[in-house]
């Protein structure tokens, strides 16, 4: 692990020569929820991991978070280490992330992946976010965590993979419940700077989510891919929210195939 100038706590995998793929986690993980996908990903691509504010080793966040202060730690990391573009990767809140930051810096872009990210909600839906995050202001992240384990993984990993269930058990209780409420307030209300944005889009995008994934619907993934021209959209089967952590290999095969078709990434 290495730490940049702003705080970020980071890992970079693979040849230095090799195009660069940077992967961001979600609410209340951290860097090593992508340590399968590294593992693969590293073999054709060199790949940058990191914590965002406030989670993992990374330190607090600078000002109250936004996708906008999220947006920066990632340019300003970018900057740090002498990556002019990237292919940007995002699950969940990191999905958001990648397309605020795809908005605010463009050229640093090669190319977008959004994995089971939410999208405009339903008013039934939107109460629902809104819900957690008042459990969350009242409670702190164990308010919230064991009907978010129930909703992220099936029942059946559940049981079989309890190892794997207590570890991101283990991260989430491990946040800051200030910064953990902000970043459920950014979760719940920073779709609206993603909907029909006035600097759209632009970049490749492949956006993925899970057939049963209640909080980053197909119909949500559908919706993103609609606004980019030219994204496509997978849904896999039977899965939950975490399905790239359950099933890792159901992730990475659509993902190698979509960077295969980019441009000076093969």
């Amino acid at each position: 692990m290495k730490r940049s100038r702003n705080g970020t706590a980071y890992e970079l995998s693979g040849r230095k020569d090799l195009p660069i793929v940077t992967l961001i986690h979600g609410l209340g993980v951290k860097r090593e929820l992508w340590h399968d996908h590294v593992e693969v990903l590293s073999r054709r691509y060199r790949v940058l991991i990191y914590d965002l504010y406030g989670h993992g080793q990374s330190t607090r966040p600078p000002d109250t978070l936004s996708l906008a202060v999220f947006s920066q730690q990632l340019r300003e990391l970018l900057d740090e280490l002498d990556i002019e573009h990237s292919v940007i990767a995002g699950f969940s809140l990191g999905g958001m992330i990648n397309r605020r930051f795809a908005m605010d810096y463009p050229s640093r872009v090669s190319a977008l992946i959004v994995l089971n990210s939410p999208h405009e909600r339903k008013p039934d839906e939107q109460k629902l976010v809104e819900q957690r995050v008042s459990q969350t202001a009242q409670g702190g992240p164990a308010a919230t965590i064991e009907t978010s384990l129930e909703r992220w993984f099936t029942e059946e990993f559940r049981s079989s993979r309890v190892d794997v269930v207590s570890e991101i058990r283990a991260w989430v209780l491990a946040n800051d419940p200030v910064i953990y409420t902000q970043c459920r307030q950014v979760l719940a209300r920073g779709v609206l700077e993603l909907v029909h944005p006035e600097s759209p889009i632009t970049a490749p995008t492949l956006v993925m989510t899970c057939e049963n994934d209640s909080g980053s619907t197909p119909e949500m993934a559908r919706a993103i891919a609609a606004g980019i021209p030219g994204a496509q959209t997978v849904i896999v089967p039977q899965l939950q929210h975490l399905g790239l952590t359950e099933k890792p290999v159901l992730f990475l095969e659509p993902m190698l195939r979509f960077l295969d078709t980019i441009p000076g990434l093969s």
